[in-house]
């Protein structure tokens, strides 16, 4: 049996008297999450917060958050996706997080607001996603960005766009990647895993929760297609150097760690960790978990250098 932290406790008690997401309409669902605006110590003073519209693949406009911790430099830049089940989520979802990365990794980080199903199904967030990265890549010197440390990451939801963007980034001969960061991925959509059976229930991402974010996301017969599945990928060999971060109860535990083995196995260089006492999606919610939100930060920042 694990310890929960403190903070984790107090979260899934406010959380109980709740209606859970699964039960309401995704749009309703949208209207419960509320992003509490972070008043902190600990909040970073970046030199600018930049929104910018960009379009994608199907002529559609897409808005994009810059993060530039220091101007007058050439920095690292990470493309980021936030966590919501592909169903939810935006930029403030992320925006504390987002800033404390752009500050710890000295780097600038473009969060990507990719819409989100039902209204628009796999594999429309993907190309959304992908398209994202492309910009980034082409618009490089104009971000004062430096291309030969161009990397994605993203937390949940987020971290599966994050690891397939990177996979097509290699097949389709696309931007070159130093590093791919992935919190609490989903990295394989079946809900039969060790992990499942012990977080299902209670622990903040419930297993009836994964099934309604999934069936939202794309029909069932796309499940196991690697392009929303990518433990199921083929060819990972190519794939950038990668930090995958877990939290210790989490439905999602197993996958994780099965496609960290995945991607050593086959050659990749893998740091895998695992943060005690912690429960999914810890990292969108900094009112209650700021020091393990800086802590994973910190801990992306030294991976990346």
């Amino acid at each position: 049996m694990i310890t929960l932290r403190k903070e984790a406790v107090q979260y899934l008690e406010a959380q109980r008297t709740g209606t859970p997401y699964y039960k309401v309409s995704p749009q309703e669902a949208r209207a419960m999450r509320t992003v509490t605006q972070w008043q902190s110590a600990h909040k970073p003073k970046l030199a600018s917060i930049e929104d910018h519209k960009i379009t994608v693949r199907d002529g559609e406009q897409i808005t994009v958050r810059l993060y530039t911790p220091v101007l007058g430099k050439t920095l690292p830049v990470i493309v980021y996706y936030h966590g919501g089940g592909w169903v939810y989520g935006n930029l403030e979802s992320v925006d504390a997080g987002c800033q404390l990365l752009a500050d710890q990794a000295q780097a600038i980080v473009v969060s990507v607001d990719y819409r989100l199903a039902p209204e628009y199904p796999f594999p429309t967030p993907l190309h959304d996603a992908y398209d994202s990265l492309v910009w980034v890549h082409n618009h490089m010197e104009a971000l004062g960005g430096d291309a030969s440390r161009l990397s994605v990451a993203g937390d949940s939801a987020g971290g599966n766009l994050a690891t397939v963007v990177a996979y097509l980034a290699t097949a389709l001969e696309g931007p070159s990647l130093h590093a791919q960061t992935l919190i609490y991925p989903v990295t394989n959509v079946d809900f039969s895993t060790v992990s499942y059976l012990a977080y299902g229930e209670d622990y903040c991402l419930d297993t009836q929760a994964m099934q309604w974010f999934s069936h939202h996301y794309t029909e069932e017969a796309n499940f196991t297609n690697p392009l929303v599945s990518p433990l199921q990928l083929e060819e990972v060999r190519n794939m950038p150097k990668t930090f995958i971060i877990a939290a210790e109860a989490d439905v999602l535990f197993d996958e994780g760690l099965s496609y960290a083995q995945k991607l050593k196995a086959a050659g990749v260089v893998v740091e895998h960790i695992t943060m005690p006492g912690l429960i999914h999606s810890y990292f969108s919610k900094m009112n209650y978990f700021e020091e393990a939100t800086i802590e994973t930060v910190t801990k992306i920042a030294q991976f990346l250098k």
